[in-house]
């Protein structure tokens, strides 16, 4: 009988294995990977391929961080952020950082850069299209002439030289680990467009702190950067073709294929673009958050299609920013919506990168930093002499025209992105790369200082009155005399008919209908409202007298931000002029009342508010300066702004603008503060029956509050208590032509020591006869306290309380009353109110007095 037992087949022992296997596998100590992160142990510093996400945000954590750091004193003296964002990746690089033992290793392992590059380059096809966004070619079309000239003049001549520098730089560094070997003609060609090209954005901010747009070294150097950076792109493109072409045959096919492709956008795309965007409503509403993917689409498939024919992305983004339409500002519009996260994010990442990938550590020999003298000598002192040889030769005197080389000899951040494409196509090593980021940084950061230091404000100023025919240059003097200027010397020894002919007004948002109301007191009466019905015609005097108009000029100051389309809106300033709601509602009124106005809007830093007023009252000869007070008690203005209760809009930041106004003493200012029906007192009036705070919809109670109707002519009356001096003075004056209008009406109390025996014969002799019948003159005697001169105030307001048909004002001198004593009744003043208003209009405005105040300030000439 044969034996049951044998050899065991071979499948058995396979499935006993992988039972056995498993069972061991199950069995061991080792675990799945840690899903608690931290609480278990995990490192996050360590780099997981798997999820990169922890170590992203550690590193635009710190690059952020320090970017901060760094921008925040390098903004005192106005550098650009790029400045800042290049100095910090140097920082954090090999050439500081990478010296710390484990650090490199720790925040930026090399397994991390392409994810950190790639969000990097994605940010800079972006940023690349609002840089095309940004340029404007209708404005190089505008200035064509002199544009050409100097952009050839600062283009030609750095890049002939700069082709010198570059059969130095390819024989001496050839050897250098990183590069591909290329031909000297490729090589040549990419060194004289890093020299040539100047950065139009940075430029453009540099001449926004600088307030330079809006002159003619602005204008030239604005549209000539214009057509530089347009010249640089080009050469570049072609550049990178050449790199990246087998040959110079198929170079060429990816030239004619960019040109073909720019044409479709042109002819193609830009016309259906137009269409959707006006059957939508976007162009005069602004984009939709649907329109705006749309674009964002269209811009990274543009980038798509220039980066598969072998030219680099960002060629396409530009080309489709440059044919978005330039209709009611949809521009800016479209960057408002995109600017932040591109700048706070994915610039601060692509600059930082390009100071990691520097290394100044090589500059480690005499003739390496020889080069770097070379380059940035060559780079900043031929674009220098060239731009300001095309400008001189354009017609400007040779300081504008140096002014002129200094800003296009600056590099930023435009340079920075041509250094990164020639790092990635190999064409630069690591050390000649370190050699122009050097050069960027000493031309981008020189350029502010220098042109500050060769057209400053008072060179500016003298040379637009030269121009004018208004001064003679050696000495100075004024030629002849001009009608230009202003009235200096607001007082009575001058007479009463010294008039006020040009105003310049400050708008706010907040109160517009009250500083309406006073500036509308400056029109002259209609011809047939001043002639009687009886006379078939007026006298030519009478005519004269009545067209006569008082120039009122306004001024809107909007804040100036570090954003993209704060520098665009500044760069389009006259057009948004055109259409902004608030100006066009004073030229309507203006027109309406028979004054002539017109005004703009300026942008600037909000910590230079008072300085662009000052600025401008004197460039306009202004005979005041008006300005009215905040009803929210800050700076900043806006449609919806909330006003605030009297003593904390009195006692605010807008205090401190006012002041630094009024310590320019050079100027005749009066300061507006209303308080005629304030929406503030009305409600201490109402105490506790408030409006309570809707929660179903946004719309106001007041749409079943309608007010009783106004009468059609109301009646104005001031109240001006007279002390002397310089700002009585003026404020007698204005109060007089005031009561030049039919509707106006005065009460003047002189007011005198108690002790003191002065009649106001003076003031009756200072009142023209026409308007004698409708100003009321008296004199009161009051001891040396202000609370009793606001009693004197409350007791003829109270004539008119209740009377819905009249206006009241009361106008004060700023200085009035300055020796008098506070007094027991009126409180304490702030110290910030009494340097702004004075003691007596101080007091006035901390009171619970319903009449609207003007406070008037002579300037310190008149004696």
């Amino acid at each position: 009988m044969a034996s049951t037992t044998g050899p065991v087949p071979p499948l058995t022992v396979t499935v006993t294995s992988i039972v056995t296997a498993s069972a061991a596998a199950a069995n061991s100590t080792n675990k799945v990977t840690p899903q608690g992160g931290v609480i278990e142990g995990a490192n996050p510093s360590v780099y997981n391929p798997k999820d990169p996400l922890v170590i992203f945000i550690i590193q635009a954590g710190l690059i952020i961080i320090v970017c901060h750091l760094l921008h925040w004193p390098l903004s005192k003296i106005r550098q650009p952020r790029v400045i800042a964002e290049v100095i910090g990746g140097i920082v954090l690089g090999p050439s500081v950082m990478g010296h710390v033992p484990g650090f490199r290793e720790a925040i930026f392992p090399a397994a991390s850069i392409p994810n950190l590059t790639l969000v990097a380059n994605l940010g800079l096809v972006l940023y690349l299209f609002l840089i095309g966004l940004e340029t404007d070619v209708r404005f190089l079309v505008s200035h064509w002439r002199v544009a050409v000239t100097v952009a050839v003049g600062g283009l030609a001549i750095p890049f002939g030289l700069g082709c010198a520098v570059a059969w130095g730089l390819y024989n001496q560094f050839s050897e250098d680990e990183g590069i591909v070997h290329i031909r000297f003609s490729v090589f040549m060609l990419f060194i004289g467009v890093a020299i040539a090209i100047t950065a139009f954005p940075v430029l453009c901010r540099i001449l926004t702190a600088l307030r330079l747009l809006d002159t003619p070294v602005g204008i030239i150097t604005l549209a000539a950067g214009v057509a530089n950076d347009v010249v640089g792109w080009i050469l570049l493109a072609l550049c990178v073709a050449l790199v990246n072409a087998g040959s110079g045959l198929t170079a060429l096919w990816i030239l004619l294929t960019c040109v073909g492709y720019m044409l479709f956008l042109l002819f193609a795309v830009k016309p259906c673009l137009i269409w959707l965007l006006r059957r939508t409503g976007s162009l005069e509403n602004g984009p939709s958050q649907s329109i705006i993917s749309l674009i964002l689409l269209m811009a990274l498939a543009s980038a798509f299609f220039t980066d598969i024919i072998g030219v680099h992305a960002i060629f396409g983004g530009f080309m489709f920013g440059l044919i978005l339409p330039r209709e009611n500002g949809f521009p800016i519009k479209v960057t408002e919506k995109l600017e932040d996260i591109i700048g706070a994010l994915f610039l601060p990442l692509y600059f930082t990168l390009s100071g990691l990938n520097t290394n100044l550590g090589l500059l480690n020999s005499g003739i390496t930093w020889a080069y770097v003298f070379a380059v940035t000598f060559v780079s900043f002192f031929t674009k220098f002499f060239g731009a300001s040889v095309a400008a001189r030769f354009s017609g400007l005197v040779w300081r504008e025209s140096f002014s002129i080389g200094a800003l296009m000899s600056c590099k930023g951040l435009v340079e920075l992105i041509v250094l990164n494409i020639g790092l990635q196509a190999k064409i630069l090593s690591t050390r000649t790369f370190t050699i122009f980021v050097v050069m960027a940084l000493i031309t981008t950061f020189v350029t502010t200082p220098l042109a500050s230091a060769l057209y400053p404000v008072w060179y500016q100023k003298k040379l637009e009155a030269w121009k004018r025919g208004e001064i003679d240059w050696d000495s100075g003097e004024p030629i002849g005399n001009s009608d230009n200027t202003s009235p200096e010397g607001s007082t009575l020894a001058k007479g009463p008919h010294h008039k006020m002919h040009r105003l310049l007004v400050y708008l706010r948002f907040d109160n517009m209908p009250a500083t309406l109301r006073l500036i509308l007191l400056f029109g002259k009466p209609w011809i047939t409202d001043s002639v009687n019905k009886d006379q078939g015609s007026a006298s030519e005097k009478e005519v004269e007298e009545v067209q006569k108009a008082v120039r009122v000029y306004g001024i809107r100051l909007d804040q100036l931000q570090d954003r993209d389309s704060s520098v665009m809106t500044v760069a389009q300033v006259n057009e948004v002029s055109s259409y902004d709601p608030l100006i066009n509602t004073f030229r309507t009124a203006g027109q309406l009342n028979n004054v002539a106005v017109s005004g703009e809007v300026a942008i600037v830093p909000e910590n230079r508010f008072a300085e662009a007023l000052v600025s401008r009252s004197e460039n306009m000869s202004a005979d005041l300066l008006l300005i009215p007070w905040s009803k929210s008690g800050g700076v900043g203005d806006s449609p919806l702004s909330i006003p605030n209760a009297d003593q904390n809009r009195i006692s605010s930041s807008y205090a401190a603008f006012v002041r630094s106004i009024i310590q320019s003493t050079e100027h005749n200012v009066a300061v507006f503060l209303p308080k005629h029906g304030d929406i503030t007192n009305v409600a201490k009036l109402q105490g506790k029956d408030r409006m309570k705070l809707s929660r179903t919809y946004s719309f106001s109670k007041t749409y079943n509050e309608f007010p009783t109707p106004s009468p059609a002519h109301k009646q104005h009356h001031i109240f001006f208590p007279y002390f002397g001096g310089n700002d009585d003075n003026l404020a007698l004056m204005l109060v007089l032509q005031l009561c030049e209008r039919p509707d106006v009406t005065c009460s003047i109390m002189h007011v005198l020591d108690s002790k003191s025996t002065h009649t106001d014969e003076s003031l009756s002799a200072a009142i023209p006869s026409k308007i004698a019948n409708r100003v009321e003159i008296t004199s009161s005697h009051v001891n040396n306290e202000t609370d009793a001169v606001l009693h004197l105030i409350s007791g003829e307001l109270e004539k008119h309380e209740g009377n819905q048909t009249i206006y009241n004002l009361v106008v004060l001198g700023r200085r009035a009353a300055a020796r008098m004593d506070e007094g027991k009744g009126t409180g304490v003043l702030a110290d910030e109110v009494r340097q702004c208003l004075g003691v007596l209009a101080g007091h006035y405005a901390s009171s619970d007095l319903q009449a609207d105040l003007l406070v008037v300030q002579a300037n310190d000439t008149t004696s």
